[in-house]
């Protein structure tokens, strides 16, 4: 099963060096075991662009969807046999990056 492991923030700034060097560690060992399929850092929300289409005439607003103290930062999909697997990995993935990470499963 597939899980979007999900890394929340809550200050300016990308990780330090020694984070980095924690979360290269940990997607290293993610590969190793079988559990990798994709991650990826996120720049920060002011440079997202918000596209809303459903009105017939797309509407362009810059800046993120939603204001807020936390943010989606980056993230992780894994393979994990079950729940217990991924919440683990994500204990682990947490502890890495020094942030808040989410779990869900893909339906």
């Amino acid at each position: 099963m597939q899980y979007l492991l999900s890394v929340i923030h809550d200050k300016a700034g990308l990780a330090t060096p020694e984070e980095d060097a924690a979360i290269d560690v940990f997607n290293d060992r993610l590969q190793a075991e079988g559990h990798w399929v994709f991650a990826g850092g996120l720049a920060s929300p002011s440079t997202a662009t918000v596209i809303d289409n459903r009105g017939g005439e797309a509407m362009v607003t810059d800046g993120p969807f939603l204001e807020s103290k936390e943010y989606l930062a980056g993230f992780w999909i894994i393979e994990a046999a079950d729940l217990d697997v991924a919440l683990r990995l994500a204990t682990e993935g947490s502890e890495a990056c020094n942030r808040k990470v989410e779990v869900r499963p893909f339906l």
